[in-house]
């Protein structure tokens, strides 16, 4: 029977060590980069989150009954390494017990090397030491000797360009700064060139294996593409003196299928563009791509895809929201635009020829406050989110896109960096009821179903 996906097609759910497994900067537990912001309040503790890390066959045997081949987690740092120069062996044999047992659910790991977190004794300005991306690839070549036996396929930062926004920009993510022009620019820059170190070693011991970088699609190209792009530089071959030119050419056909909707994104890209200085941006990272051997830096191209219109993400206080008014000035999570025309159009916009293309992340967020769940104000639900995003797959595959895997964000409701409101699991978790993992999203609507009816199709297109 035909098929409207390759036969290589990886479908899959998307998760992270420190929002699923617990045990994280409580008493005599290994303490990450949130944990002065947890001791101090600023952000809900953790605390056992989904409690994968004892419970992790309970979720793999949900994953299971999607009818996903792929399981995306992180295996964190902060555990493994807890102290300075004291790698933790029991954390790593877990780690080994979890990953062998993905076999026997038939899933494959997509192993992601930093999400968000990195060990407190490295301090919380890490990626502003210049040797950060040293010590990351030291921190790699331990986990790919590890747990390179259970897979190939790996993330080594994710969403590096949000996490510095978040960091240095907006303030909401350890360390907290606003604003700060400065340290964007330096932590970017090592972020970038800690991949390009991570790559090469996970490449030194690994040579077969798959690797990418996972950036959030933005709307403005100095958020997202152009990062990207000077890593692609490499495989291109483009040399030094034409970088920029190559740049500016790779931004022009960007906003060419990035079609801006209104003023307000039109004022974001002009004033991002005028602050943006090409010859500066990543500049050690371009020094480590001109010094490497290896013909590319990049296997494959990972995308994250959410909002990603850039002024959509701004609101006056006092707007209205599921379960009330908000006084940020910034749109909720479970208020994002849902678009999947444009879920396709940033497909477009990020494919290349010569890499296949993965969705690591793809989810819609609901809220659930003091026990209670909201719905959207939207009027959207999981289960139509699923099948409305996913019905673009095979069209994305007719025009040519090199399209190869899928991971929704998330299996279960999870820790979604500093609370537990937001809510994206395909399962819902009643938190009130001792950590309920319940047969539906946490609205009641068969979002498993969904997602199983919907791979059912595309691998097969006979059925209804």
């Amino acid at each position: 029977m035909a098929s409207l996906v390759p036969d290589d097609f990886i479908f899959g759910v998307a998760t992270a060590g420190f929002q699923i497994e617990g045990g994280y900067n409580g008493l005599k537990e290994p303490a990450n980069n949130w944990s002065e912001w947890e001791a101090l309040g600023r952000v809900e503790p953790s605390g056992i989150a989904l409690d994968f890390w004892n419970r992790y066959k309970t979720y793999l045997e949900l994953a299971k009954s999607i009818g996903v081949n792929s399981f995306r987690l992180s295996v964190e740092w902060t555990r493994c390494v807890p102290e300075q120069n004291k790698v933790d062996q029991k954390a790593i044999k877990n780690y080994q017990k979890i990953l062998a047992a993905f076999k026997d659910y038939d899933l494959e790991p997509l192993i992601t090397l930093h999400h968000f977190c990195h060990p407190i004794w490295l301090g919380v300005d890490f990626w502003l030491n210049d040797k950060s991306p040293e010590i990351f690839s030291n921190w790699v070549k331990i986990a790919v000797e590890n747990f390179g036996d259970f897979s190939n396929k790996w993330v080594t930062i994710n969403e590096p360009n949000i996490y510095n926004i978040m960091s240095y920009a907006l303030g909401q993510f350890p360390p907290g700064k606003f604003l700060n022009l400065k340290k964007t620019l330096k932590a970017i820059d090592n972020l970038y060139s800690a991949h390009i170190k991570a790559y090469e070693t996970i490449k030194g011991i690994q040579p077969d294996s798959i690797v990418g970088i996972n950036n959030l699609c933005f709307s403005i190209y100095e958020m997202d593409k152009l990062f990207i792009d000077i890593l692609l530089s490499r495989l291109y071959k483009i040399e030094p003196k034409d970088l920029i030119a190559w740049l500016k050419e790779r931004k022009a056909r960007y906003y060419q299928l990035i079609i801006s909707p209104n003023i307000f994104e039109t004022f974001s890209r002009k004033f991002i563009e005028k602050i943006t200085n090409y010859k500066v941006v990543l500049k050690n990272t371009r020094k480590l791509l001109q010094e490497t051997n290896l013909e590319k830096v990049l296997d494959v191209i990972q995308i994250d895809f959410y909002n990603p219109l850039a002024s959509s993400h701004l609101r006056l206080p006092g707007h209205k929201t599921a379960g009330g008014r908000s006084f940020l000035p910034a749109r909720m999570l479970w208020d994002d635009l849902i678009n999947p025309d444009a879920f396709l159009t940033y497909l477009k916009a990020n494919n290349e020829e010569n890499l296949p293309l993965w969705v690591v992340e793809n989810g819609m967020g609901t809220r659930v406050k003091n026990g209670r769940a909201y719905p959207r104000g939207d009027g959207w639900d999981r289960a139509t989110f699923i099948k409305q995003y996913l019905s673009k797959i095979p069209e994305a595959i007719k025009e040519n896109i090199n399209l190869k895997g899928y991971w929704h964000w998330t299996l279960a409701d999870n820790y979604e960096w500093g609370s537990y409101e937001p809510r994206f699991g395909i399962f819902g978790v009643d938190r009130e009821r001792g950590l309920k993992v319940l047969p539906t999203d946490v609205l009641g609507y068969d979002a498993k179903g969904a997602y199983k009816e919907m791979i059912e199709q595309l691998r097969n297109s006979n059925v209804s």
